[in-house]
């Protein structure tokens, strides 16, 4: 198994901007959960189904308190150290439900994305592009389920993670510091 340089243990959230079950981007969740538990030590990728949540409006927030599915996944947001979206793309942005999940999260009264390192790298990736997959060019790239199938682009896709844990174990470090 492969192991970043540092021992820390760091706890991931995946966010998935399709709300099929088998697109492409769930097979990519599924695929970089396989990875991490198979070959990354110090690492594990919970997947956070934003289906549920209901689009942001504020009227839905009665006594200053979020909606039960809205408190939910900012809480399990709040537990995690970095994040990993997977999400098509639509008029060269994010999806209306990732940007949904993204405002739902960012909301006061804490910022919930503020300085957690999945954040910064979905920047990066969404800027770069360096994680592409032309998904509808030879060779195939995902099963009829949508599972990823293609070796290389495994390969890839557990460089992204190698670099997610350098960068979680980097802001944990900071994080760290910053308490004493």
């Amino acid at each position: 198994m492969e192991s970043p340089s540092s021992p820390k243990f760091i706890k991931v959230t995946a966010i998935c901007g399709s709300l099929r079950k088998a697109s492409f981007h769930h097979g990519l969740i599924r695929s970089a959960i396989d990875i991490t538990n198979n070959s990354i030590n110090g690492m594990s990728i919970e997947h956070i189904d934003i289906s549920s949540l209901p689009m942001l409006n504020t009227d839905l927030e009665v006594d200053d308190k979020f909606p039960s599915e809205v408190e939910s996944f900012r809480q399990k947001i709040l537990q995690s150290d970095c994040f990993l979206f997977a999400s098509p793309e639509y008029n060269y942005t994010v999806t209306a439900p990732l940007k949904n999940a993204i405002d739902w999260a960012s909301k006061l009264p804490n910022v919930i994305f503020f300085g957690k390192a999945g954040f910064i790298l979905i920047c990066i990736l969404l800027i770069s592009r360096s994680f592409f997959l032309d998904a509808f060019e030879d060779p195939p790239k995902f099963d009829d389920d949508g599972n990823l199938v293609d070796e290389e682009a495994k390969e890839r896709l557990k460089a992204v993670l190698l670099a997610l844990s350098k960068v979680g174990d980097k802001l944990i470090e900071v994080e760290k510091l910053q308490c004493v």
